[in-house]
């Protein structure tokens, strides 16, 4: 009796959904519509969504295979539960926020073929109007690049890259380049070394997993890389529920990627560098919202975020709120 196991997809996509049905929906539209060279199949793993999510994927791809997850496991646990069950030679995270582009997938695999060394792949992300969205790719957060956020130069001084290090600014995405970090909307790994990595690590539970993930391949031997070829929509921000709460999730990410890739003393300047940039735009838009009546709202974010500021020093937010 024969017994061979068929061999699997060249490429497992996998999708985190958390309450954004329409735009999930969109999503595998997309992906479906648009890649036509590549075998793969898609996961998608509902984070214990109350709107109707599941059903509505389930009923409008059935060809999808459909995890239904009973709480919010977060991002980085999600993946890493689809992932298990995964048959491709190469991952591909793709945000429910997302829309496939001309091809986009077929493209970046074409890329990781191309440049295997690189071993994580990623392409161009716009916004819906089609203007760019630079969270594609990012540098590597440092000392210097923490004290630019906190002390606002950063904002002030954005056009210059060595002010706004993290974001690359002078980098219009346009050309294909080497990266510190891809990012998790639209990421594509060898599903060697997501194992040789242990996938996510789960500490991290929404935001800055995938910077995690980028420095720890990069430390050994992965050389990030980036593809203006592959281009997709990302809309960004669609599953954070408040503005406090997703500043104070980046934070305490940000504090926990600190505490794990820098030496302890770069760590804890880090750490108060974030602290003193809660207490300036508290006090900032406190202040304007007082003598001028504008943001008021700024203002109630960062004081949130201000009282918030003992819980990161203990690292990454584990929590599903």
């Amino acid at each position: 009796m024969n017994t061979a196991v068929a061999p699997g997809p060249e490429l497992s996509v996998i999708v985190v959904n958390w309450n954004t049905k329409d735009m999930t929906i969109e999503c595998p539209e997309s992906l479906y519509r648009e890649t036509r060279d590549t075998s793969f199949e898609v996961l998608l793993i509902d984070n214990g969504s109350h709107d109707g999510s599941a059903d509505a994927i389930a009923a409008r791809f059935p060809q999808v295979r459909l995890l239904r997850e009973s709480v919010n496991h977060g991002f980085a646990k999600a993946n890493n539960i689809a992932a298990e069950q995964a048959r491709g030679r190469k991952l591909l995270l793709l945000n429910s926020d997302t829309v496939v582009l001309d091809g986009a997938v077929d493209k970046l695999v074409r890329f990781s073929a191309r440049v295997p060394r690189a071993r994580i792949w990623g392409g161009r992300t716009v916004y819906g109007d089609g203007s760019l969205n630079i969270g594609s790719a990012w540098g590597r957060q440092t000392v210097w690049s923490a004290f630019c956020f906190a002390s606002g130069l950063s904002l002030l001084l954005s056009r210059f890259s060595l002010f706004d290090p993290e974001a690359m600014r002078g980098w219009d995405r346009g050309s294909e380049r080497e990266v510190d970090i891809v990012s998790g909307c639209f990421l594509m790994i060898d599903r060697d070394l997501w194992e040789e990595l242990g996938g996510f690590d789960q500490d991290f539970f929404m935001y800055a997993e995938e910077a995690d993930l980028c420095l720890r391949a990069g430390a050994r031997g992965a050389r990030p890389r980036i593809t203006p070829e592959a281009t997709i929509i990302h809309y960004g921000g669609a599953s954070a529920t408040s503005n406090s709460q997703a500043v104070r999730r980046v934070l305490r990410a940000k504090v926990a990627l600190a505490r794990k890739h820098m030496r302890p003393t770069s760590a804890r300047m880090v750490h108060l560098l974030f602290v003193f940039a809660a207490a300036l735009r508290r006090a900032a838009y406190g202040l304007m919202s007082s003598l001028a009546g504008k943001g008021r709202e700024q203002a109630q974010v960062w004081d949130a975020v201000w009282r918030d500021r003992h819980s990161r020093a203990g690292g990454a937010d584990r929590q599903s709120g």
